[in-house]
């Protein structure tokens, strides 16, 4: 599965100021209703569930990433967001450090599968210290889009 499959591009936060793990959560929830990839009509839902998973355990991972998802009944087609925090977040990181890089992973109930691939897909990504350096220092959507394309073309490389 290739980053830019799944990424919504319009969904993507080069310069996320949010200043707690909810408040990034629900910016990149309403990122991804803006860029019509998921309906508005169940934006609370989205971000209760979201919180709601991160308290049973945070999906920060360390090394300055986190990746909160959901798996909900009423969509159809999987969707992620990115947010970009220059000044790190609180996310109740594993490593207790700030995160950084967000990616925001909504999945539909019925294709677990699915969900599993796409978190492989970024977590194979994020685990490189290069592409965590290099997102961090995209300051546009642009950057961003050309550092998933350069990612998705190198894993097809190694494929």
């Amino acid at each position: 599965m290739k980053l830019l499959d799944i990424i919504v591009t319009n969904a993507i936060e080069p310069n996320l100021e949010a200043t707690s793990r909810d408040e990034a959560i629900s910016v990149l929830v309403d990122r991804l209703i803006e860029a019509k990839a998921v309906s508005a009509d169940h934006r609370d839902e989205f971000i209760k569930a979201i919180i709601k998973r991160e308290k049973r355990g945070s999906t920060g991972f360390g090394h300055g990433v986190a990746v909160p998802h959901v798996k909900h009944g009423d969509i159809d087609k999987l969707v992620a967001a990115i947010g970009v925090s220059k000044d790190g977040i609180d996310f109740n990181a594993l490593d207790g450090n700030p995160v950084h890089s967000i990616f925001l992973i909504i999945s539909p109930e019925a294709k677990p599968e699915e969900h599993l691939e796409a978190m492989e897909a970024v977590f194979s990504n994020l685990s490189q210290d290069t592409f965590r350096r290099f997102l961090l220092q995209a300051d546009t959507v642009e950057a961003v889009t050309t550092l998933l394309e350069e990612a998705d073309s190198s894993k097809l490389d190694n494929a």
